[in-house]
């Protein structure tokens, strides 16, 4: 099992696996950009912290890609291949093979790995909530999730165990989102989920993941009181969550990070001795103008203001953004597409040049 010591410790290449990058992933001149040799694996590692990223098998295929990703990131997150929908497509049959490549791939490259996600109320197979609703038998989350976990032991720093759980929205007191799973067992669901996490792997980091504590308004209040509530009463019942993951998806031209609340909540998720790691950073640049500079500047402002505050408190030992280059994101609509609109939401450009929101994390490594 990688711990976060030792991870830290494997942010520079092996020999190995700097030969073996060298072979299969050339890089071009350009995409070091202008000679500025250190990558944000080592920033963040100098810092103490982990700096990933989110990536899906396919992407893999594309070799100048791939070798920066092994440069930049010190720890992978598969996109999809950890959710129900890929890894069991039909009753009790699994299929690996995604994730087994990922997995491979970040050993060569001396990365670790996260595992995303295990209990979540989307991404999962047809078959799953009918047969949830009808059974009402617990075993087809826990066992799901010792098979798993089983299967990649000693392999995963840290799981995301549970997913997006809660929502004030749904207007319950406890401020859990209605979902088949808490329709079929109760809150206790959350609980049992945890307890067959840390049965399976007595060591992985367990992950409490959700989005929506960085702005300001109302809704954003809401949740960070409903958030913390949970997270203090399952602690005080002894359910094994060791760290609150915070989704980081972020809007250039929308709503801004609240500093200050944001900040109070984090020293307050501190308190009750829970580790930070932001799980899924990126900023979306919809509804801003069409230069792509101008979009640059705000996605990296918006990161920047978000993750000052992160990097600040001492709970946080990660950040992984969600997906490394631009080069794999599509316009969402026709209409965009046609006017040549095309999303910079990540630190690199579809050439894998470094974007502002390169620089702003940069910066904010070097200065937590």
């Amino acid at each position: 099992m990688l711990s976060r010591r030792t991870l830290l410790k494997t942010l520079s290449l092996t020999p190995l696996a700097r030969a073996t990058a060298a072979r299969a992933w050339p890089l071009r001149p350009s995409v070091l950009d202008g000679g500025a040799r250190e990558s944000l694996r080592t920033l963040a590692a100098r810092r103490g912290v982990v700096f990933g990223s989110a990536a899906g098998s396919y992407q893999l295929g594309d070799s100048e890609f791939a070798a920066v990703l092994g440069r930049e990131a010190g720890i992978l997150v598969p996109e999809y291949e950890l959710k129900r929908n890929l890894i069991e497509p039909s009753p009790g049959h699994y299929d690996f093979s995604g994730c087994e490549t990922l997995v491979k791939f970040a050993r060569n490259f001396g990365m670790g790995v996260r595992g995303h996600t295990l209990v979540w109320h989307a991404s999962n197979p047809a078959w799953l909530p009918d047969a949830v609703q009808s059974r009402r038998d617990s075993s087809l989350m826990t066992d799901y999730i010792g098979t798993v976990m089983a299967r990649f032991k000693n392999n995963i720093h840290s799981w995301d165990v549970v997913n997006e759980a809660i929502a004030p929205g749904d207007g319950r007191k406890d401020g859990l989102r209605n979902s088949f799973w808490l329709e079929a067992f109760g809150p206790a669901f959350i609980d049992d989920a945890f307890h067959a996490a840390r049965a399976a792997d007595p060591v992985a980091q367990l992950v409490y993941n959700d989005w929506g504590c960085e702005a300001g308004a109302p809704d954003n209040d809401r949740f960070r009181a409903a958030t913390l509530s949970f997270l203090e009463q399952a602690l005080a019942r002894g359910v094994p969550i060791d760290a609150l993951g915070l989704q980081g998806h972020l809007a250039a031209f929308g709503a801004k990070v609240d500093q200050t609340k944001l900040a109070r909540f984090l020293d307050d998720v501190k308190a009750i001795g829970l580790r930070i790691l932001v799980t899924e950073h990126d900023v979306d640049d919809t509804g801003g103008p069409s230069a792509a500079d101008e979009r640059d500047r705000a996605v990296a402002d918006a990161s920047r203001r978000f993750l000052d505050v992160v990097l600040a408190n001492r709970a946080t030992v990660a950040v992984l953004s969600w997906g490394l280059s631009d080069r794999f994101l599509h316009s969402p609509g026709l209409r965009q597409r046609l006017s040549g609109y095309s999303p910079r939401m990540l630190p690199l450009d579809a050439e894998l040049n470094r974007k502002p929101m390169w620089h702003a994390l940069a910066q904010s490594f070097a200065q937590a």
